[in-house]
């Protein structure tokens, strides 16, 4: 009975701080989104990329670069996926006046219902136009899983 007691507590406890986290997280976003005197402009070098076919069951990595086209850093503020098939991660830190950041999601295509798949990412900034719609979109077929990583603008090695 005590150490039902001692993991109920632990998961009690674990409870609350993920939650002061996000309450953490959303103040800090708010804090960089209402600092309009810091505000910059950015210039999305990739908003929609084709990954082409992909065999179900693979997980496919498509990256979305942008570059700090302002005065001030560029803060990628959070990126949000239109579903649970996609997890997005971006570049955390500032990013310098002319460099470039990234915006990356992973899609599962074993989650895909259908075979033509579109999906979205959107990426909040500390710009005026706060949002931008990222999207993707791809064939889905069949088969055995052989994960790969869709790039914009490389060209495919032939076989």
């Amino acid at each position: 009975m005590k150490q039902l007691l001692v993991v109920l507590a632990v998961i009690v406890t674990a409870t609350m701080s993920c939650k002061d986290e996000l309450k953490e997280n959303k103040k800090a976003e708010m804090a960089v989104l209402n600092d309009t005197a810091n505000f910059t402009t950015v210039k999305w070098l990739d908003t929609a990329v084709n990954f082409g076919t992909a065999k179900l069951g693979e997980k496919i990595q498509i990256k979305f670069r942008c570059q700090n086209t302002g005065t001030k850093p560029l803060i990628i503020v959070n990126a949000r996926p239109g579903c649970g098939c996609t997890v997005a991660d971006y570049t955390k830190q500032p990013i310098a006046p002319g460099a470039e950041g990234l915006v990356t999601a992973e899609f599962d295509t074993q989650k895909a219902h259908g075979t033509s798949v579109t999906k979205y990412i959107i990426a909040t900034t500390n710009t005026l136009n706060s949002d931008m719609n990222l999207m993707f979109k791809g064939e889905i077929i069949g088969g055995e899983s052989n994960d790969k990583i869709a790039i914009p603008h490389e060209i495919p090695k032939k076989s």
